[in-house]
């Protein structure tokens, strides 16, 4: 393998120069900067990164800790968070809650200096004294626990308004609730964005309407619509607080031959790729994951590397229309 010394040679600059070029400071002339680039082209140069971490008291990795792989949503996160940590070359372990205190409590355990750098965090069930963090966190989403992180996330209650306004928006109004969760921050959210829709239209919040689901995924979102059917008068459309929950109540309502979206609505959030592909395909809430993902890592390490302020980043949403509330 290459050494600096190899490429300072080649180059005919210092070790030292080589260093700050490898390193990206900036006062280095830019003659000597195109020397010593091209010269780790031909070399093939390959920082050490594990000593350079050691020298800087650093292990190169960062904690990931989300509920459940499972759902699609925090499986595409986890894949768009490995890819913006190799931007400044943080490699990413990865934990899984479940969503529980238990779960979450004994993540944070295992942070610590000797293991990783910092931790991006997506929490269910911590309350505020479970946050004595003893590296540099982030939160994604928004949560009712007011502690002195910064977060990352999309404006939940906006989003779920705009996905209840599409549906009265098509003349839809007995709209009904999937994903109600005592436990869940954004769950609360999501139905008060519900709650304002409706406020917004003058349509009442029937309380037979919201449906809570226990877990987030597909049996649970068919179980919730089979009790809507079972209603005297059953919703003419339903608004799903994840896309997990909407693709099972699209099969529950297939098995009692209601058609999707001619006699129900349905609108899922998070805009997951099975959300294009299931028949109907899906309209859903879509936030800007991309986005999510850069912006935590970026803010994690601009707090690690220089101690910047505490900050709270928004990240836009669409709703992506398809056919489960339009038919083709």
């Amino acid at each position: 393998m290459a050494t600096l010394k190899d490429v300072a040679r080649l180059a005919g600059v210092s070790v030292k120069t080589v260093s700050n070029v490898v390193n990206g400071y900036s006062f280095v002339k830019p003659d000597n900067r195109r020397r010593v680039e091209e010269a780790l082209e031909a070399t093939g140069y390959r920082p050490n990164l594990g000593a350079r971490n050691l020298r800087r008291g650093r292990t190169g990795f960062i904690a990931l800790v989300l509920p459940e792989l499972s759902i699609p949503y925090f499986a595409e996160l986890a894949g768009l968070v490995i890819a913006a940590a190799q931007d400044h070359e943080w490699n990413v372990l990865i934990e899984q809650t479940f969503g529980t205190l238990a779960g979450e409590r004994s993540a944070l355990a295992s942070l610590g200096p000797h293991l990783v750098d910092a931790a991006i965090l997506s929490p269910e069930a911590l309350q505020v004294d479970d946050f004595q963090l003893p590296v540099p966190a982030v939160l994604l989403g928004e949560h009712a626990v007011d502690v002195p992180i910064s977060r990352v996330g999309i404006d939940n209650v906006a989003a779920a308004q705009a996905a209840v306004r599409h549906l009265v928006s098509l003349g839809h109004q007995r709209i009904a609730a999937i994903g109600a969760h005592p436990h869940r921050g954004t769950a609360a959210l999501r139905l008060e964005g519900y709650r304002r829709a409706l406020a917004e239209a003058s349509l009442p919040l029937v309380d037979e309407l919201v449906v809570p689901a226990l877990n987030y995924h597909r049996a649970d979102g068919a179980a919730a619509m089979r009790s809507l059917l079972d209603l005297r008068t059953p919703p003419d459309a339903v608004f799903c607080f994840n896309d997990l929950l909407a693709i099972g109540a699209m099969r529950a309502a297939g098995e009692r031959f209601v058609r999707v979206p001619q006699d129900l609505a349905v609108v899922g959030f998070d805009n997951n790729e099975e959300s294009v592909y299931s028949s109907p395909s899906l309209t859903s809430v879509a936030p800007d994951k991309a986005a999510i993902a850069q912006a935590a890592v970026d803010l994690l390490h601009r707090r690690v590397e220089s101690g910047d302020a505490l900050e709270n980043v928004e990240t836009p949403f669409s709703l992506q229309v398809r056919e489960s509330t339009v038919a083709r």
